[in-house]
């Protein structure tokens, strides 16, 4: 998904090139793959007590740790801050040392689930050396911004500055939760925007199913995924659910005007970063930027941009679904299933759409505020969001069973599902499985959870 060599140095003068770029991703079916993103936090055995960048237990040393299965470094002012190989796949670190895998673009969820072993088996051998561990869960549970480290990241310096201006809880975003979503591609710029439209109307119901945060320094902070809430107080102008995708018109043009007025975070030139946060790109391309003062953008400064985009679905040269808590092994893998099973068959993503279609903007602004709070026993018109749950994943269902892709023992990708399917039937999302515990087994404490939960 790189962009044309031949056009990656052009400067940008007209909104057509930044159309023509995202349009560049479509591709025939044959060419669909699956990406898949997890973060998780990193901590010391003993104490839980988040890590630092450096030290003999830091995340410097995991990094450096990871380099003996062929991980390449990439340096930043000479600080390993993540790390690639060959096929695409990269180990990159969020604000407060977070570990992200992003993985390779892979046919199959069976696949996409093999790289997450391979990647956690890793992690673990080193980990296992320094003393350390690993847990998904969608907002740390026990620490306070304060006791978080920072990453020597410069990006991050300049957002942590711009954060706090635009919202409440921005830097709880970025040092405190962790998420996994998956990335998948379209055919054509219909096939986008239904698929956009269907993603974004059902995210908030993979919300609830992925519930996974419910504590915040030690206690139960009102919330099920209380990630998912601080999303609605980091930054209104780049965050939410976006009302126009649903509107008459929508496509690449439309996508590509919101995020021409969508402020800046930074510009990239070299090993520095240039602070330019509150401008917008459409003033970079008229020359107008007050650091840059006639200077023109390039691709890679708009594909940059669009990173700093964190909607509920973006859209890239692929669409990402952002909507979900980290959590466990087996729901890692269940995530990919459920969004290819609902978007990659054609008979599925049509049942999906018929499924949301006539919600209203305010049905999805509900769903929005509420689904945080209650996940599935959200009400949403005569039933709740469990019964809506319970709908998706069949259609998913039958979507993984129409691909039929076995992983060579007779199973196919609709095994991924399980997970999703108990928590649906039953009703009790991850985050209340943890709070049971919390106020039953563990005596209301946290504690245990960094070794009953760890990976």
């Amino acid at each position: 998904m790189a962009v044309n060599e031949n056009h990656a140095s052009e400067p940008l003068t007209n909104k057509r090139q930044l159309v023509e770029h995202l349009e560049a991703g479509c591709k025939p079916r044959d060419r669909w793959r699956i990406g898949t993103e997890h973060e998780k936090f990193a901590y010391q055995l003993e104490d839980g007590r988040p890590l630092a960048y450096e030290g003999e237990r830091g995340i410097r040393t995991i990094l450096e740790g990871l380099t003996r299965f062929g991980w390449t470094p990439v340096l930043e002012n000479g600080n390993p801050i993540a790390l690639s190989d060959e096929t695409g796949c990269s180990i990159t670190l969020e604000p407060a040392g977070q570990l992200e895998l992003s993985g390779a673009p892979l046919k199959s969820v069976h696949q996409t689930c093999g790289e997450v072993d391979r990647h956690l088996e890793q992690v673990k051998t080193v980990a296992k050396e320094a003393q350390v561990g690993f847990l998904g869960l969608g907002y740390q549970p026990k620490w306070p911004l304060s006791s978080l480290p920072w990453m020597p990241k410069a990006r991050y310096a300049i957002m942590r500055r711009y954060m706090p201006t635009k919202g409440a809880l921005g830097l709880h975003m970025m040092q405190a939760t962790c998420t996994v979503q998956v990335n998948l591609d379209f055919a054509s710029e219909a096939d986008m925007v239904r698929m956009f439209r269907v993603s974004l109307a059902l995210q908030p119901i993979a919300t609830a199913l992925f519930a996974n945060s419910p504590f915040k320094e030690g206690r139960p902070n009102g919330y099920l995924s209380y990630r998912s809430h601080i999303w609605t107080d980091t930054d209104p102008d780049r965050t939410g659910m976006l009302p126009f995708v649903f509107e008459d018109g929508f496509g690449f043009e439309r996508y590509v005007d919101y995020a021409l007025d969508v402020p800046m975070y930074f510009v990239h030139r070299g090993d520095r970063y240039i602070d330019v946060a509150g401008q917008s790109f459409r003033d970079f391309m008229a020359g107008r930027l007050h650091d840059l003062p006639g200077e023109l953008p390039v691709m890679a400064d708009f594909e940059d941009h669009l990173t700093t985009i964190f909607t509920e679905v973006r859209m890239k040269r692929f669409l990402e679904m952002r909507g979900t808590d980290g959590g466990p092994w087996n729901r890692l893998c269940a995530l990919p299933a459920l969004w290819v099973g609902l978007l990659y068959d054609e008979t599925s993503c049509q049942a999906a759409w018929d499924l949301v279609r006539d919600w209203t903007p305010e049905e999805h602004a509900n769903l929005r505020r509420d689904v945080p709070r209650l996940a599935l026993k959200t009400a949403f018109r005569e039933k709740s969001v469990a019964d809506i749950a319970l709908r998706m994943l069949e259609i998913a269902h039958d979507g993984l069973n129409s691909r039929n892709i076995d992983d060579g023992t007779g199973q196919n990708e609709t095994k991924f599902l399980n997970p999703l399917f108990q928590i649906a039937e039953s009703g009790l999302t991850p985050a209340e499985d943890l709070l049971a515990a919390y106020n039953g087994r563990w005596h209301g404490s946290v504690d245990p959870v960094f070794h009953e939960y760890a990976y």
